[in-house]
């Protein structure tokens, strides 16, 4: 009886005019015409770029080495060390695709082959994605969507880019459809066995993945419920909770990340999220920056931008391709709700990224098949309004012949796009990688911005400055280049990295105050300039234009520490160590909203010291003190414009008047004593204050430390 339950139950997902499920399987000759062309256009991408490189297969961007580099670790026994001996780290975008490649170096692709492999395995993903969405169009509303919806993803020249790049776009975009095509198959019969399966493997893929396959679970899991007068309640139960496998598979990832490396977020979000990026958080700029992005990719899915992504007006196509389904074909609304709602989540999630508008948007590109569809499925309900068949037939067809001739026209420019980045890439970090290979002494460490390519060829352990391939670097590179030389100046010298290979702009610090202060030395032992030529609109893969080869100096590490006190030093608070500044309890208190503290480096003979400029004032705790003694702070300032009268306040106690000069140099030595009656305890609270709180002119310094004494 239960069974017979089941199959009347599944009457919203049959045809309205056979009664019967649609047959759309991947015998289907679409699926595999559609998909087989999307792999002969895979490959055409590939040979542009080994045209643009005298027939050598390059990647196109810097980061497909990064996974390449922990593939090759894996597949020697060291699990997720980016150098052997290093510590785990998550620098790798993509948990699955980098076991996927420790899968492939295991079994034998080495040397170019890996890359061959990495390139070979996205274009394959990329066609099986494209004939599931055959698929997935014929099953949600006919096969003429079907057909087209393959056929526009095959000819899509973002699509085709990210997949041939050799990173995890193209098993993203595959495990993106298969667990919606899982879930629209199963959803029915209220019994999800492969849609949680695909789902826990789409968590694992990306951050973007785990958003969608967590909607997802939820839309299976209300499915479950809504239907649990089927089956027994223990069985109910039993597959309420296998729905919930992503949840599951997320939560262990982010576990692995929290035991592994300290703490829950991988490398790449603590160095690109907007949560981290600044030395200071401040919701309004974060809200206003994240908007920033939304927009402008809300103006791209419009057709309003450059960047060929999609036909004027495709989103709103879009939009009403979801209406359409949603008004037609009741049976699929849970997965409609958890789509809207995952791409939203993800358009939002991305959009709190720096990098979210660089590399081609390659954070979103593994949901361009789903776009796709949706807006042929957009064309086709408004084709329904003509009365009669024939007309709806011609404007079904005319209007996506429209699309289509615009996604050939752009296809070759974005052929020419792949091309043009591998050869960037060659001219500068495989460039850099294999000079660096050749001509730096054995056993030298070797620090980057860009830490793919130079890990991958250079034959040298590498230090990543940004954070990604190395874990705790983050933090400091977003706070400035002050706190960064503090970072590698705890390292033990063995550790320190006797070279750079850097760029000077973002991302990441500038390298300037490093050769300003002789941490690096000039000249330069190499530059690369890049000789690849810029896209139309200006625009290249890589954010420089020189990449220069300097040689370490560390003789002066730790000569900042040391000033010359009354009494016996009692602590000290290093300002730009994020270290100290941690252990302390040191905060910037800036008069102004959106005031960034970014840490900076200065020298007087043979000292350097990294500071913050200060537009208000600071608090911090000092520890270590004798109760009942004079407490007696030592600044290291330099003070600018007017000469402010700061308050000095020991527990919101006031404790006096501080006047600190403007004197000639690049910093001086000032010195304050706090009353013993004020020093109750071994540790307290020194806040030093702008004497007029909220109005202009502020307090303008610049802090680099504090010797407290007594």
């Amino acid at each position: 009886m239960r069974e017979v339950t089941q199959v009347l139950d599944v009457s919203d997902e049959v045809d309205r005019t056979a009664r019967r499920p649609r047959r759309a399987l991947p015998g289907d000759p679409a699926f595999w015409l559609t998909g087989t062309l999307a792999a002969l256009v895979g490959v055409v991408f590939v040979a542009s770029g080994m045209a643009w490189n005298q027939g050598k297969l390059i990647a196109p961007l810097d980061d497909v080495y990064i996974h390449l580099q922990y593939g090759r670790q894996l597949g020697l026994g060291h699990f997720f060390q980016f150098n052997t001996g290093d510590e785990i780290s998550a620098g790798a975008s993509s948990l699955l695709y980098a076991l996927v490649l420790g899968a492939a170096y295991l079994v034998g692709f080495h040397g170019t082959f890996f890359l061959v492999f990495a390139m070979g395995f996205g274009i394959l993903c990329f066609a099986l994605a494209t004939g599931l969405v055959t698929v997935l169009g014929t099953k949600l509303v006919s096969r003429s969507v079907g057909v087209w919806s393959g056929v526009l993803v095959a000819l899509s020249g973002p699509l085709a880019w990210g997949s041939a790049s050799g990173m995890e776009v193209g098993l993203v975009m595959l495990l993106v459809v298969a667990t919606l095509l899982a879930f629209v198959t199963e959803q029915p019969w209220a019994r999800f066995r492969w849609t949680p399966v695909l789902g826990g493997l789409l968590a694992l893929v990306r951050t973007e993945g785990l958003i969608l396959a967590v909607t997802l679970a939820f839309a299976a899991l209300w499915t479950v419920w809504a239907h649990r007068h089927m089956t027994r309640p223990r069985r109910t139960v039993l597959r309420a909770l296998w729905t919930l496998l992503p949840i599951a598979v997320g939560v262990a990832q982010l576990l692995f990340y929290k035991i592994a490396t300290g703490t829950a977020s991988a490398n790449g979000i603590q160095s690109k999220s907007f949560l981290h990026d600044r030395p200071v958080f401040w919701l309004s700029e974060f809200a206003d920056r994240t908007m920033a992005n939304a927009r402008a990719f809300v103006s791209i899915f419009l057709g309003f931008d450059g960047q060929d992504y999609a036909f004027p007006g495709a989103l709103l196509v879009f939009a009403a391709g979801m209406v359409y389904v949603f008004l037609t074909r009741p049976t699929w609304r849970p997965m409609l709700y958890a789509l809207a709602a995952g791409l939203l989540l993800i358009l939002v999630s991305v959009s709190t990224l720096n990098t979210a508008l660089v590399h081609e948007l390659r954070y979103v590109q593994p949901f361009m098949p789903v776009f796709i569809l949706f807006v042929v499925i957009g064309v086709y309900g408004l084709s329904r309004i003509a009365a009669r068949e024939r007309a709806r037939r011609i404007s079904l067809h005319g209007a996506l012949v429209v699309v289509l001739v615009l996604s050939l026209a752009t296809l070759p420019s974005w052929s020419v796009r792949f091309g043009r980045a591998t050869a960037a890439i060659r001219d500068t970090d495989v460039s850099v990688a294999q000079w660096v290979r050749g001509n730096l002494p054995p056993g030298s460490v070797v620090a980057v911005k860009d830490v793919g390519a130079v890990a991958y060829f250079g034959g040298h352990r590498v230090l990543d400055l940004i954070g990604l391939g190395t874990n705790g670097f983050a933090a400091p590179a977003n706070n400035g280049t002050g706190s960064l030389y503090e970072a590698l100046k705890h390292l033990p010298a063995a550790e320190r990295p006797g070279y750079f290979a850097v760029y000077d702009p973002w991302p990441g610090p500038s390298m300037e105050p490093l050769k300003d202060v002789g941490v690096l030395r000039t000249p330069s032992e190499m530059s690369f300039e890049v000789q690849a030529q810029p896209d139309l609109g200006g625009r290249m893969i890589v954010p420089f234009r020189w990449l220069n080869v300097y040689e370490a100096d560390w003789s002066l590490a730790g000569s900042g520490d040391e000033q010359a006190v009354p009494g016996e030093l009692r602590d000290y608070v290093n300002v730009g160590d994020l270290r100290s500044e941690g252990e302390h309890g040191y905060e910037p208190v800036l008069a102004q909203v959106g005031t960034q503290p970014w840490t900076s480096l200065g020298r007087v003979g043979d000292v350097i010291d990294s500071a913050r400029p200060i537009v208000g004032g600071e608090k911090f705790m000092a520890h270590n003190l004798v109760p009942g003694r004079p407490l007696t702070l030592t600044s290291r300032t330099a003070m600018h414009g007017t000469v402010f009268d700061m308050r000095v306040l020991v527990n919101g106690v006031e404790a006096g008047v501080w006047t600190r000069d403007s004197q000639q140099g690049t910093w001086s030595t000032y010195s304050f004593t706090v009353p013993a009656e004020l020093v109750t305890a071994p540790s307290v609270e020194v806040e030093i204050q702008q004497p007029r709180p909220l109005l202009n002119p502020y307090p303008d310094y610049t802090s680099y430390g504090y010797w407290l004494s007594q």
